[in-house]
């Protein structure tokens, strides 16, 4: 198999854009009203909570990108460069273009580990503020 400059850098950018970290979108735990709230109360609080919990993780996912990016560059090149010299004479272009796959896809499994990190400090944040809004979370009792 041949590869170009033009198939690595397409690549690239493609494994770079799809391991992106982005804010959550919502809370992933299950809370319910005190049996004696209004559903509206309920839903007032819900989205009380969803803003404070965005605010947060605000820009995080921004400067995990950043720092990613940077990890993302420094891994490929290195990759590039040790498939390059592994690979010699003629399989050095396949072997650069393997090692900076390998570079890129190393980058992007730290995104997925940061990506479950901020859901994480969303949910806490969120759950802690319907709990202290006298609603029924899992796993704390009053």
């Amino acid at each position: 198999m041949r590869f170009s400059k033009l198939n690595i850098v397409g690549l690239s950018a493609l494994l770079a854009v799809g391991g992106c970290a982005s804010t959550p979108m919502g809370p992933t735990v299950q809370v319910m009203p005190d049996p004696n709230k209004p559903f509206p109360v309920f839903q007032q609080d819900q989205t009380q909570c969803e803003n404070y919990a965005q605010s947060q993780v605000a820009g995080q996912a921004d400067a995990a990108n950043q720092q990613s990016l940077g990890v993302g560059v420094l891994t490929t090149v290195v990759g590039a460069a040790i498939g390059g010299a592994i690979g010699g004479g003629q399989g050095a272009g396949a072997g650069a273009a393997i090692g900076a796959g390998a570079g890129l896809v190393n980058a992007g499994s730290n995104q997925s580990g940061t990506q479950m990190t901020l859901q994480q400090r969303y949910d806490n944040a969120y759950a802690a503020c319907m709990y202290s809004r006298g609603n029924q979370v899992p796993g704390m009792s009053r």
